[in-house]
């Protein structure tokens, strides 16, 4: 079973999360034990953290249950290169490994956990998951957009206590630490918890006499966290390699001819690793077995996915659903096809 570090903790004892704690954000394996377990066990949480914890059990909880979202997010944007956002459950330290590098791929995984928060936990108020919020209780009365009036209405999603209460929690031990991996991990944080709010749209609901919209109830709600996820990948693909100025307060870009990063850009300070090979050191998994397009030119092709190596070719039989037809009322009979497929999957290191 292919797993991000925060589903670790379920196979794994508190001991083994241990290992990894300390170089990565320790509240990913939050959601994986009992409320008082985990605010009192997990190695790695500031002060600031578990008071937080203890605080909000249910909140946790939420947290701890929207991690599916963020890790599944991040394994699709990723599904086809070489570095794909996955690794398993006994090779936890690899993940750990990796973390200890203050590279582009760790930018996005700190971004899109903090989306993450912010999502679940706007989600969790909105469908009264949570006695400590709700609907976001300063959207009433009247407003104005480019179509005219409307009224409050419905339930808007309260993402600014979200982003509030995800701030405080996450930042946390970055706020304590104040060297220069916590000074990036701010920043890819904040950026990740920008991209939900920016995908904010307003829907409405018309009133009126067959439907003419002469009143409308309106309400804000949050985009598919797909659209957060697309974002991120775009600042993923622009991330600005930085160092830190001479005051330890901010970012200069690394090279003269980088541009300076916006508060909405990603920013990392070391190059990749190729993640072409197994690295123990590096944390890369590498691209042995994983399956490739012969016919593409582009980063799931199998020179570029492979590095080179060469690839194995193995037929393999999928079966599909096929002429399917619409049968009155209200049925859809599709026969099942069966296809005889080729596989490509990249070779090993030899």
């Amino acid at each position: 079973m292919n797993l991000f570090p925060s589903g670790i903790c379920v196979y794994l004892s508190v001991a083994m999360c241990w290992l990894v704690a300390e170089v990565d954000a320790s509240w990913w394996y939050m959601g994986t034990l009992g409320s008082q377990v985990m605010c009192d066990n997990i190695p790695g949480l500031v002060n600031k953290q578990r008071q937080l914890c203890r605080q909000h059990p249910k909140v946790m909880q939420a947290i701890g249950a929207g991690m599916k979202d963020w890790i599944s997010e991040c394994q699709h944007q990723f599904r086809n290169h070489r570095w794909n956002c996955n690794t398993t459950a006994r090779e936890h330290s690899l993940l750990g490994r990796l973390l200890l590098r203050s590279s582009r791929e760790v930018a996005f995984m700190y971004a899109i956990s903090s989306a993450g928060v912010v999502y679940t936990l706007a989600r969790a108020c909105s469908q009264g998951d949570l006695d400590s919020c709700s609907c976001d209780p300063t959207k009433k009365g009247s407003s104005m957009d480019a179509k005219g009036s409307f009224d409050w209405g419905g339930c808007s999603d309260h993402v600014e206590h979200a982003m509030r209460f995800s701030q405080a929690f996450v930042d946390a031990k970055e706020r304590k630490e104040k060297d220069a991996r916590a000074l990036m991990n701010l920043h890819n944080n904040r950026a990740g918890r920008k991209a939900v709010k920016r995908f904010m749209t307003l829907e409405c609901k018309c009133h009126g006499v067959s439907g003419s919209c002469s009143v409308r109830t309106c309400w804000l709600a949050m985009a598919d966290f797909r659209q957060t996820g697309d974002h991120l990948r775009k600042r993923y693909n622009g991330a600005v390699q930085v160092a830190v100025n001479q005051y330890g307060t901010g970012f200069t870009a690394a090279h003269t001819h980088f541009k300076r990063p916006s508060k909405n850009d990603l920013v990392y300070f070391e190059d990749s690793p190729d993640y072409c090979i197994r690295d123990n050191e590096s944390g890369s998994m590498g691209t042995a077995g994983r399956v490739c397009n012969r016919t593409s030119r582009g980063v799931d092709g199998c020179e570029v996915m492979c590095c080179g190596r060469g690839y194995d070719t193995s037929r393999v039989s999928r079966t599909t659903k096929c002429e399917c037809k619409f049968h009155w009322c209200c049925a859809v009979h599709c026969r099942d096809c069966h296809q005889q497929v080729d596989v490509h999957t990249c070779k090993g290191q030899t």
